[in-house]
């Protein structure tokens, strides 16, 4: 279980996330100065080089949204212009890719981030630079939004890559598509010229996700436990039937893999960020807007309250809870994480996305008046942070490309580096920990010196 520090700000963080950033300059110039995009996008690191894996295009958001996080911390132009280049260059297929679940962390990573940096004007404002911007981020969501499974009336989903049959844990967080192209006032035109709300589409996934993918301990199977997550759900398409949980990088079905419940924590608290910002006219035709929020509010407190839980004490989780070699390091929930063990990897992009998650829900609850529930999660999430932003998980090796080591890409399969001597994973960095580290350190840095408050979402 996390061993909160409940007297850590934001404040005592800046030092940590001063250095990370210094670091992130560092290894953003060494992959810009050696990759070669005709190997297609760097995923992870193998002996700290960056190096791709082909299974579906998602980390290239990443590479390129780093550069433009680096120039939103430090105001340093020569990292917008690597994330400016690299999104214009680069990024036009992510946008109109039918084929994947993922183009909130794409599109909203880079196209996101410098619309937003323009309506924050940190950027000048150029009007025709402003509307490629929401083009992009307008057909993004309408075609994540088309990549959908109907379950019934009122009740659907957006498939993964694996097809109509598969729900991900991952994609609540490639809501953030649909969202932002929502707010710029796209809809997704459908059959007949009939017009999908795109905000409605995404509350009808965020609802299935709750309900099949989330666990709340009502007995719905011999493994179920509040909070528990599932990373696949499984459906028979002829009829629009629950089928059974799966998983694709996880352990097994009826353990936690802790990179998916950490999307469900992040992803979540964002929504509840978001929902709590709009008016009730927004979800006439869906549901009344008290009720949405009670759901999204019981299904991201359920999976926080797992993840602290079931975490070390340093909130740096192992990469599935059921994997078979944790009962050999005995107590290892009330002791901080051990990367260097011989049995089971942990993986701290895990605890970078969650903290992220941690720290907007608390900030969610303060703004609810919820004193208990703000201070639990934002000093969960700080407390996160305050140990994944030290030793021995920042990179301060200048010979290595990643930014946060000790992650971990698809166990399972077998693809993550094991050094030689070494029996598991580790030393090793990944795009979307390194690209998560950033949004974790530009919120925290943020909120230490009062400036306008981090989302995804224009307010």
């Amino acid at each position: 279980m996390i061993k909160i520090n409940t007297a850590i700000t934001p404040e005592q963080l800046l030092p940590k996330v001063r250095t990370l950033f210094e670091l992130s300059a560092q290894k953003i110039s060494a992959i810009q100065n050696s990759w070669d995009i005709n190997r297609g996008t760097p995923v992870y690191t193998e002996k700290g080089i960056y190096t791709t894996r082909g299974w579906t295009e998602w980390t290239q958001g990443f590479q390129f949204g780093s550069a433009i996080l680096q120039f939103d911390a430090t105001d340093d132009k020569a990292f917008l212009k690597i994330g400016r280049k690299g999104t214009v260059t680069y990024m036009a297929p992510h946008v109109s890719h039918i084929g994947v679940h993922d183009h909130g962390f794409n599109n909203v990573s880079t196209y996101g981030n410098l619309h937003r940096l323009m309506y924050e004007q940190r950027i000048p404002e150029d009007p025709w630079e402003k509307n490629f911007y929401e083009m992009a981020l307008k057909v993004s969501g309408a075609i994540q939004a088309a990549r959908w499974t109907e379950l019934g009336e009122k009740s659907g989903y957006i498939y993964s890559f694996n097809g109509p049959h598969s729900l991900f844990a991952d994609t609540i967080r490639s809501l953030r598509s649909l969202v932002v192209a929502h707010q710029l006032g796209h809809a997704l035109m459908g059959e007949k010229d009939r017009k999908i709300s795109l905000l409605h589409r995404s509350l009808t996934h965020a609802d299935t996700t709750a309900e099949f993918t989330i666990y709340y301990g009502k007995r719905r199977d011999a493994y179920d436990l509040r909070g528990r997550v599932v990373h696949e759900s499984i459906f028979n398409i002829n009829d629009g039937s629950y089928r059974c949980p799966s998983t694709q990088q996880g352990y097994s079905p009826f353990s936690t893999w802790t990179r998916g419940l950490a999307w469900i924590v992040c992803g979540f608290a964002e929504e509840l960020e978001y929902l709590h910002t709009i008016p009730e006219t927004e979800f006439q035709g869906y549901d009344d807007k008290q009720a949405v929020i009670q759901r999204f509010e019981t299904a991201a407190e359920a999976t926080a309250d797992f993840y602290i839980d079931n975490s070390p004490s340093d909130g740096i989780p192992y990469w599935d809870t059921g994997a078979p070699g944790l009962p050999m390091l005995g107590d290892y929930l009330n002791r901080p994480s051990d990367p260097f063990n011989d049995y089971e990897p942990v993986d701290s992009s895990a605890a970078l996305i969650t903290a992220q998650g941690l720290i907007r829900l608390g900030n969610y609850f303060s703004t609810k008046n919820n004193r208990e529930k703000a201070s639990k999660y934002l000093q969960a999430g700080l407390t996160i942070a305050d140990h994944v932003f030290g030793d021995p998980y920042v990179s301060r090796d200048p010979n290595h490309q990643g930014l946060i080591l000790h992650s971990v890409y698809h166990r399972p399969n077998g693809w993550d580096h094991i050094p030689p001597g070494r029996k598991i994973p580790v030393g090793e960095s990944t795009m979307w920990g390194d690209y998560h580290a950033r949004e974790l350190a530009l919120l925290i840095l943020r909120m230490a010196e009062s400036k306008p408050y981090y989302t995804f979402f224009i307010t």
